[in-house]
């Protein structure tokens, strides 16, 4: 009899074990779907509460492209958080006015579609959203650069999720987001950018087929502070006429019909630069290099992330090593925007490092306020490290117009100088960012006005220009440089006269 009570014994032990295991599962499985998934039950759950009701959410493919696969169901705590945030916003705007449940709205560049969701919930029946890997029926395919539909299409557009903030096209994205709302329909907009005033007028440059009807500081999904902006279209007959005013600008001619006038908000951002020296300096060739740390640049101060292109231009730009590599490409704070390069330089000896160089563009021509030939003077420095190298000095050049007397004239060369200001404007645009360096050995006296006149000032964010003057020699104490006629005096005036008027200019060694 003992052995069988032991063959009992042992059948009964591996019995409770494999109860005892079930039992674990079933207690997983229930913890499961209480913690992580808000203890509701679908159709391939094992629950003990089959009464529970489950909240619809989106369903997320497998695969990017629409498919006949439904996939889970996203029921998560985090989830359904994000829903109530958006539906607390949408309430908001149908308290002002700005959404209506008769509306039909679009979410763009939505990922799983929480705010579509919430928009439903208020009341918002009609509403979809658009994305790059849909889930059908809340998201269809799309992006805010192209979006499926047809024009003047929805009442409601909003971007949230920092959609507008991630794009390399915000034109593209504004120009589409143009076409698709109804005259009279609203855009809202949340963004961590355009917190500034700066980034602010620029967004709304962007956006230029609306009118801004309020902003403000709101804590995210994620309770990070974002800036919520709220516009409405411009109508039909508003739009018709911002169009006919654009066309009948008069061409640009220099006259005072083409003068500009900075915004208010630039001249803000003027004060808070670096001070300008105001006593002449007894050794400028160390005061105003020193003076390069103290300089604020603007991107530094301010968002340009809504800027349609990123522009620097080297006027006299000399050598390649001269501030292009050596200063812009390493020092000038760009926030991760890949900047064109310009280089203005009249002097050939410079020319051809520039064709190994890409992603510059050589004008070999001199900055000159209209399209005529002129001479160019050269100045060389036999103690520079480029004459040691290759037996020749830098060249230091200055322009003069054909007619000036040439007696006295070193090394002359005939070149072409062309209408700066108007190469300018019809190249660049008000929501392009422009970044100017200037050393054009005098010349500054006559480029500046001339950019003033004809509003070409206007297409520069920021300036960077070295001013020439009879400063105090460094080779010979007591004398001052017989080079130039100009004052330290005029110099300060000149820099006063730009800041006044709302340009950001910095003094340059």
């Amino acid at each position: 009899m003992e052995p069988a009570i032991g063959k009992h014994g042992f059948l009964r032990n591996i019995l409770v074990r494999v109860l005892s295991f079930c039992v674990l599962i079933v207690a997983t499985r229930f913890a499961y779907i209480v913690t992580v998934k808000g203890g509701s039950c679908d159709s391939g759950n094992f629950c003990f509460f089959p009464e529970n009701i489950n909240v619809p959410g989106p369903k997320v493919h497998t695969s990017s492209a629409v498919s006949g696969d439904e996939g889970d169901v996203l029921h998560t705590r985090k989830w359904r958080r994000s829903v109530e945030y958006y539906t607390a916003i949408f309430q908001d705007l149908i308290g002002e006015g700005s959404l209506s449940p008769n509306y039909r709205a679009l979410c763009i560049d939505t990922p799983t579609g929480e705010d579509v969701l919430a928009l439903k919930e208020v009341g918002v029946i009609d509403s979809l959203g658009i994305t790059k890997k849909p889930s059908p029926p809340l998201i269809v395919l799309g992006d805010g650069h192209r979006q499926p539909f047809d024009q003047d299409a929805f009442d409601f557009e909003f971007s949230g999720n920092g959609g507008l903030d991630h794009s390399s096209r915000p034109s593209e994205f504004a120009a589409e987001t143009c076409r698709t709302l109804k005259p009279g329909g609203f855009l809202v907009v949340h963004t961590a950018a355009a917190m500034d005033i700066y980034s602010l007028n620029s967004f709304l440059e962007l956006f230029n087929c609306c009118k801004l009807i309020r902003t403000r500081d709101i804590n995210g999904v994620d309770s990070n502070l974002i800036f919520e902006i709220v516009m409405r279209k411009k109508t039909t007959e508003t739009l018709l006429l911002q169009e006919t005013k654009s066309n009948s600008k008069p061409p640009h001619g220099g006259n005072s019909e083409d003068s500009c006038s900075v915004q208010g908000y630039k001249q803000e951002i003027v004060q808070k630069a670096e001070p300008l020296i105001a006593e002449e300096p007894s050794k400028p060739w160390i005061t105003l290099k020193r003076n390069i740390k103290n300089i604020k640049y603007l991107p530094s101060m301010v968002d340009i992330s809504f800027k349609t292109r990123y522009v620097y231009i080297d006027v006299g730009a000399r050598s390649y090593g001269s501030s292009i590599g050596s200063w812009f490409k390493k020092q000038y704070p760009k926030q991760n925007k890949t900047f064109e390069i310009f280089a203005i330089e009249a002097d050939k000896s410079f020319h051809g490092e520039y064709k190994s160089k890409k992603g510059v563009n050589l004008l070999p021509f001199a900055a000159w306020v209209r399209n005529e030939t002129l001479f160019f003077e050269i100045t060389r420095d036999p103690t520079s490290k480029t004459a040691i190298e290759n037996g020749k000095g830098m060249g230091m050049g200055r322009i003069n117009p054909v007619q000036t007397s040439s007696s006295h004239m070193g090394d002359m060369d005939k070149i072409l100088g062309f209408d700066f200001a108007d190469w300018l404007k019809t190249t660049f645009a008000d929501r392009d960012f422009v970044v100017m360096k200037m050393d054009v050995e005098g010349t500054e006296f006559h480029l500046i006005p001339r950019l003033i006149e004809t509003g070409a000032i206007c297409l520069i964010d920021e300036l960077l220009l070295e001013c020439h003057y009879n400063r105090w020699q460094r080779c010979c104490p007591g004398q001052r440089s017989p080079k130039y006629q100009n004052t330290y005096a005029q110099c300060l005036n000149l820099f006063t006269s730009l800041r006044e008027s709302g340009v950001l200019v910095h003094q340059w060694w």
